[in-house]
């Protein structure tokens, strides 16, 4: 499922983001939804989320 529409998550979810600092490599944080913070129903690069443990980022992936 795609990470930029936002009735595909819900929290408590398993997703992986890319934090703002890792955007330039491309590097992945896996973990479980806490807080959708996008408000607007889609985002070309990804809808924006905290994580629970506080990391925050726009989601590339939903695992199932």
């Amino acid at each position: 499922m795609s990470g930029n529409i936002r009735d595909n998550i819900k929290p408590g979810i398993r997703v992986l983001i890319v934090q703002k600092q890792d955007q330039r490599t491309g590097k992945v944080t896996e973990g479980i939804v806490e807080t959708i913070l996008t408000s607007s129903s889609a985002h070309p690069h990804g809808i924006k989320v905290r994580l629970v443990g506080g990391f925050v980022g726009r989601v590339k992936q939903i695992l199932s």
